[in-house]
């Protein structure tokens, strides 16, 4: 009887939107044309996106679990009833990718503000995630809305949602909003507006070039050698993967003197279907082909890649005759090396610096920090627990102790001005490290080489294994629970000596017998600690059905390090079974 109901439900729900006359007229004809398909019926209707911390994201089309102009509308109708219990005349800063849709939604998402009586700035073009979160910021804002899906593929698109801080929303604020995006009927609970009129009131307002300038001014300020930039010989082939990179990053290069930049025609024009690189993801080799396609030809110190939102990057560099393509791990290690060497050089490094990384990025950093004299602080998976630490230092008037930030997934921030991972910052930093480091005569690969002589070599890799349906996600559970409460004593050959669960907050020290209270907040996280400084790290994926496994292995040569990475997930992929 329940699995009927459940299915008149997402019938009648077809049947209203079918029914009804719809705003998009590519809705329609997707209605149409999956009548009397069940399954497909069932597929857009029997659930809807859940919004979260990273608000939500969907394959673009028709129905309550589809990005459409009306899940937009209800869950910016969300925001907006939080923002007014919250706040006296709140405003709400919006920007957008190149994604399909992205104006579109964006504008949808500014009419349902307007018509809540909330100031809506808005970006007259498409600008990258952290521009967002540094008109938050600038404007005095209350929140933020960021239209994009990131990197993934062009079916899909998304919508973020940020706080006064320039961060992505807390989980308390998501709670909230999410409370109230599910008490509104999709139609009618909806208040909108007209985006021209609202405009023509001042409801609505275009965010000025003033402030895209203050922004590059605030990046520009974090570099340390920009001066050498120009002269070094630098030469760069750049991709902005048909997203929001291209003019930002290009101008940031232009202003530090780098003008030997070639630009992945491709690529660089806004492409919502991103016809070259169907995973416009820079972490992986196939989103770069084109651009190293580039590279055979036109022999560049360094390949850059931005993602469409641009709030990561990814770079390959020569490596013989081919180009070798660095992890965001090896990427951000070399940069807060680089800082710490530079700013200690030129006296710039402030009293008592931090750097904050999440767990599962690489613990080099640590190594890195004790050298040169840096706390590191490790926070949860997510930048906005990066932004928070940098939030905390600002209420207490010291932000100018954070000097860098960074995520396994290619995301990066020195400075404070924004709160989110900063791809235009990053891109700067990168080209101006390679430009020093060519002035040195040194190649970005031989100054990875030399970090790795010093530190040894640190291996990270995330292995994922899939869940599917019902029985997938029970199965994930007891995997869970199992490694919990029954965790191994070894893992590819190697003692655990120390255990961190993250859900009930007991570090366990193994050897010693010692129980200690982790002060992060929880989360369904497990780490195991190795002999030698190798670890292993696993957590349900909060967006998929997976389990993500990432192994740490740490061996004084690549060699030695590649065989125990080897032999870590053969161990955990026979817990996975």
């Amino acid at each position: 009887m329940e699995s009927e109901g459940v299915l008149l439900m997402y019938q009648d729900m077809y049947e209203r939107w079918l029914a009804a006359e719809l705003d998009d007229a590519d809705l329609k004809p997707e209605l149409e044309s999956v009548k009397g398909d069940d399954a497909a019926i069932q597929d857009r209707f029997a659930v809807a996106l859940k919004f979260g911390t990273a608000g939500l994201r969907g394959v673009i089309g028709a129905g309550t679990n589809r990005m459409n102009i009306y899940v937009v509308r209800r869950a910016t109708q969300g925001f907006a009833d939080y923002l007014n219990q919250e706040y006296q005349n709140p405003s709400v800063a919006i920007s957008f990718d190149s994604r399909i849709k992205s104006d579109v939604f964006s504008k949808a998402a500014a009419e349902v503000l307007a018509a809540n009586g909330i100031k809506v700035h808005i970006y007259k073009n498409l600008m990258p995630t952290p521009c967002l979160s540094f008109a938050v910021r600038a404007l005095n804002c209350q929140g933020g809305i960021m239209i994009t899906a990131s990197h993934n593929p062009a079916k899909y698109n998304g919508y973020k949602v940020y706080g006064e801080d320039g961060c992505q929303i807390t989980l308390r604020g998501a709670e909230i909003i999410l409370e109230k995006i599910n008490s509104l009927d999709m139609f009618s609970g909806v208040k909108s507006s007209s985006f021209d009129e609202e405009l023509a009131k001042g409801n609505i307002s275009y965010i000025g070039d003033e402030v895209i300038e203050n922004f590059y001014k605030n990046v520009l300020a974090e570099g340390i050698n920009t001066d050498l930039c120009a002269s070094s010989g630098l030469k760069v082939v750049y991709t902005p993967l048909n997203g929001t990179g291209n003019k930002p990053v290009r101008e940031i290069l232009k202003r530090l003197g780098i003008t030997d930049v070639t630009v992945v025609k491709e690529q660089e024009n806004p492409d919502g279907n991103f016809t070259t690189c169907p995973y416009p993801n820079p972490e992986i080799r196939e989103a770069l082909e084109v651009g190293l396609k580039y590279c055979n030809e036109v022999k560049p110190d360094l390949l850059l890649a931005t993602d469409p939102d641009c709030d990561r990057v990814g770079i390959a560099v020569p490596d013989g005759d081919g180009y070798a393509l660095f992890s965001g791990n090896e990427v951000g290690a070399m940069l807060l090396e680089y800082i710490c060497q530079q700013r200690i050089a030129k006296g710039t490094m402030p009293e008592n610096p931090i750097a904050v990384k999440t767990i599962v990025t690489t613990d080099i950093v640590n190594l890195i920090g004790k050298e040169y004299g840096v706390e590191i602080i490790d926070v949860l998976t997510g930048f906005k627990f990066i932004g928070e630490q940098i939030g905390l230092l600002e209420a207490k008037g010291e932000e100018n102790r954070y000097i860098f930030g960074f995520e396994e997934s290619y995301g990066y921030l020195s400075g404070s001005y924004v709160r989110d991972k900063d791809a235009v910052n990053a891109s700067m930093l990168i080209c101006e490290m390679a430009a020093y480091y060519r002035t040195q005569g040194i190649s970005l690969l031989q100054a990875r080489e030399n970090m790795y002589k010093k530190y040894g070599v640190f291996l990270q890799t995330l292995h994922s294994f899939t869940f599917e349906g019902e029985s997938g996600m029970k199965k994930m559970a007891e995997i869970m629970t199992s490694l919990r409460n029954d965790h191994p004593a070894e893992i590819g050959g190697l003692k655990v000596v120390k255990f961190d669960d993250y859900q009930t907050s007991i570090s366990k020290d193994l050897v010693s017998g010692t129980e200690t209270k982790l002060t992060l907040p929880k989360s369904n996280v497990l780490a195991f600690f190795l002999e030698g400084g190798s670890k292993a790290i696993v957590r349900p994926s909060g967006t998929e059905p997976k389990i993500k496994t990432y192994f740490t292995a740490k061996a004084d040569t690549h060699e030695e390090a590649q065989a125990l990475e080897a032999k870590l997930a053969a161990d955990f992929t026979k817990v996975m079974k």
